[in-house]
């Protein structure tokens, strides 16, 4: 096979069917090397393993620098070179054994977060990179791509009505920590548990993402505002709750590609960055949006959450609670397994709770709040990571740094000011739009930058230039 001649943009594996804006690779080789030990196969089936690797890497929501990583891993185990350029939805790779060149492009059809898949695909490369350093040379082609297909066909761990459930306790605790009172807290779990139901149903369905995000929106604030004008025949009080909207449609907050973009930055792998920050901007652009729709059309205003008055010890207390659930509530919508999530959840409620004392009691500001919260999650992380390696706690457990962080600072994400900024711009109040605006920038900056100095600080590989 002339491997100049082997560029294609479609993946190489025999079980994935070709998409339909690829070209189909000749498989000629690769299905010769089906049977062959992976370590003797000829470098196109190696090439097949190394980017099918990346592709189902990149699909659970992982930052680029992670997707090279451990196409690197892979690669250098088999004697391989790759150089590959890795965006948001596809992945160039080049390959070479020395000797010949095989060069792949894979696309994605879309965007998602799979924190399980993530887990499973450190563990696959570990569990291969083991073998073939042990000299194990049983594993072969049709084997890997089989590992592979478990992996890519295993199904999500929680349906649409545990995605729901997860969706309105993560708001209903998103409410809290940002100074709700129980009907805004109320209002919030009904309106976001509906909305991520639709947002999960249209999702089954293959319709476009922004689509089902402004739909879901739309519906969570609908809904929201609903719920609260049933509960204020009872309660005339409830009325006054109606801010409750807002914290019911920060579920579409994407707080992967936010993150993952931020860390990539700290990588240099500037194109990867810009792509997963314009991502998040659309999406929280199309969602605010579609929450100033609904404020218009009914007659909203967004005043803020009027904080209940409680005793130091017990509002510590709730802010320590609702972080976990806070964090809980993201981690299934990530489809965390339950471990992972429960993990997470300890991390995220210890360092939200240090930077809302921080905040509220230690006059630190909410930047430099939003930073120190990250750091300290992002230390937590790798130190729980670092025990399971060194075998303090079960290997099981260790699991990855990212699946750990983003969901314990997705809850430091300062939506409310996001959407301030856009109604505020909305009703052309550009000065107040461009003030909600910059705050909402100096958060979202300081978040990757506390993580990413966690990493440097524990991590040799990105505390140098290599």
């Amino acid at each position: 096979m002339n491997n100049e001649q082997t560029q294609t943009e479609q993946t190489t594996h025999t079980h994935h069917p070709t998409h339909r804006h690829s070209i189909p690779l000749d498989m000629d080789d690769i299905r010769a090397d089906l049977d062959t030990p992976l370590a003797d196969a000829c470098l196109a089936a190696k090439t097949s393993v190394i980017v099918r690797t990346g592709y189902l890497d990149l699909s659970a929501g992982t930052g680029s620098y992670r997707v090279k990583e451990i196409m690197n891993r892979i690669a250098e185990s088999l004697g391989v070179y790759v150089r590959a350029d890795v965006n948001l939805t596809s992945i160039e790779a080049s390959c070479s054994d020395g000797k010949e060149r095989v060069t792949e492009v894979v696309d994605l059809p879309t965007v998602g977060v799979n924190t399980d898949r993530i887990m499973l695909m450190e563990r696959f490369a570990d569990a291969l990179t083991a073998d073939i350093s042990a000299r194990n040379e049983t594993l072969t082609v049709r084997e890997a791509h089989a590992r592979l297909d478990a992996i890519e066909k295993k199904p999500r761990l929680y349906g649409p009505w545990m995605q729901a459930l997860g969706s309105a306790v993560a708001c209903a605790c998103f409410v809290f920590l940002l100074g709700g009172a129980p009907y805004d807290m109320l209002g919030a779990f009904v309106g976001a548990g509906v909305g991520q139901y639709v947002r999960s149903r249209m999702g089954a369905r293959r319709l476009n993402q922004f689509l089902g995000v402004g739909v879901a929106v739309i519906v969570a604030a609908l809904v929201t505002i609903g719920t609260l004008r049933l509960v204020s025949f009872a309660d005339p009080s409830a009325l006054g709750h109606d801010t409750a909207y807002i914290g019911a449609i920060l579920f579409i907050v994407p707080g992967f590609p936010l993150i993952t973009g931020g860390l990539d930055f700290a990588k240099l792998d500037f194109p990867s960055g810009l792509q997963r920050t314009a991502y998040f901007l659309c999406i929280v652009g199309v969602g605010t949006l579609a929450a100033w729709l609904v404020a218009t059309m009914v007659g909203l205003s967004p005043n803020g959450f009027e904080s209940p008055v409680l005793p130091l010890w017990l509002e510590i207390a709730l802010i320590f609670v609702t972080a976990i659930g806070g964090v809980w509530g993201f981690s299934v919508l990530f489809n965390s397994p339950f471990s992972m999530a429960f993990v997470a959840a300890i991390i995220g409620a210890v360092a939200d709770t240090a930077r809302l004392v921080m905040v509220n009691y230690g006059h630190v500001s909410l930047e430099l709040g939003a930073f120190l919260g990250a750091l300290i999650a992002g230390l937590l992380a790798s130190a729980w990571r670092i025990s399971a390696r060194r075998g303090i706690i079960p290997a099981r457990l260790g699991f990855p740094r990212i699946s750990l962080t983003v969901p314990s600072i997705v809850i430091m994400v300062p939506g409310l000011y996001m959407y301030r900024a856009v109604y505020e711009l909305g009703n052309l109040q550009t000065v107040s739009a461009l003030d909600w605006m910059f705050r909402a920038m100096l958060v979202i900056v300081g978040l990757p930058i506390g993580l990413a100095l966690a990493r440097i600080l524990t991590d040799p590989r990105w505390r140098y230039d290599v």
